[in-house]
């Protein structure tokens, strides 16, 4: 699979892709060509058009795929497209006559104000080295919106305490200045404490959040840490890191920010994508209407 390998290395090196966005075309164009491979025998990729591409978007939703799902594996087919047009791999691209189906938007989940109360100050976090890695990763959480990938590659010498602001590295390699509150300034004080007397050495330029062998946490360790203490208090669908980025911003938003300042401190790249949060504060608005109003 030469083409797909190439387009990948673009990614990885010239766009700067997440792992997470690598994989995921790489597993949906993997996908694709397989398909091909088992419908049309022999076919080459100079074959495929836009009826070969099309039976395939028939039978994913034949396997009761979501539409949200199948527009994702057309997003990484346009791309891979587009990428080999430019090169001159391909004339056409068969890609502009195919139709993704239409997705109906989702609000954001996020967790209510009331219970992020509950999550740091009942008593859920295990005493000790754990459970205080459990706590400050929650905190950095709700207190800057950070990504899990960017959480994941924080180091210590990355978070100012002094000047209560975090260096995260986003989408692409691009660089952002995160402030934090005091909170969070005194959960990672704290947090220090027992990584130092838990592995004896200047934490510096280590990875901050690791396991009781002082080795980087895996994205799906991280996940489940998250997961779990939010089973504990909400009982929204998604318990994730991206939750708690959705709730931060739709509770800054609640609290009178602006969308340009929660652009800037989600490090989204165009306001449109900070836009949705409004959605979730003109909700709560309409039901506070609804309560509130006389002749609602």
């Amino acid at each position: 699979m030469p083409l797909i390998n190439r387009f990948l290395s673009y990614l990885q090196v010239e766009k700067r892709a997440s792992e997470h966005t690598v994989i995921s075309y790489k597993t949906d164009l993997v996908q694709f060509w397989k398909y091909c491979q088992k419908a049309f025998p022999k076919i080459k990729w100079k074959d495929i058009d836009a009826v070969v591409i099309r039976t395939w978007l028939i039978s994913l939703m034949e396997e009761k795929k979501s539409a949200r799902s199948v527009n994702r594996k057309m997003s990484a087919l346009q791309s891979f497209y587009k990428f080999h047009i430019k090169m001159g791999v391909f004339k056409t691209n068969p890609m502009l006559q195919v139709h993704a189906p239409k997705v109906r938007k989702r609000l954001p989940q996020f967790v209510e104000e009331k219970d992020i109360e509950i999550l740091f100050s009942a008593d859920l976090f295990p005493a000790g080295f754990v459970g205080w890695r459990d706590r400050t990763m929650l905190e950095l959480f709700y207190a800057t919106g950070i990504r899990l990938s960017e959480l994941r590659m924080l180091t210590f010498e990355d978070v100012d305490l002094y000047n209560c602001q975090v260096k995260v590295v986003g989408k692409r390699n691009k660089e952002r200045i995160v402030p934090f509150g005091n909170t969070f300034q005194r959960a990672f004080t704290k947090y220090i404490e027992h990584y130092t007397e838990n592995f004896g050495t200047s934490p510096q330029n280590n990875y901050v959040f690791v396991n009781v062998k002082g080795e980087q946490l895996a994205p799906k360790t991280i996940y489940r840490i998250v997961h779990k203490y939010l089973d504990m208090i909400t009982t929204i669908e998604k318990r994730s890191p991206h939750v708690l980025r959705h709730t931060i911003a739709t509770h800054l938003l609640n609290h009178g920010a602006d969308l340009n300042t929660i652009k800037e401190l989600l490090g989204h790249s165009s306001l449109a994508a900070t836009q949705v949060y409004t959605h979730n504060s003109i909700e709560k608005l309409k039901t506070i209407y609804q309560q509130a109003h006389p002749r609602a």
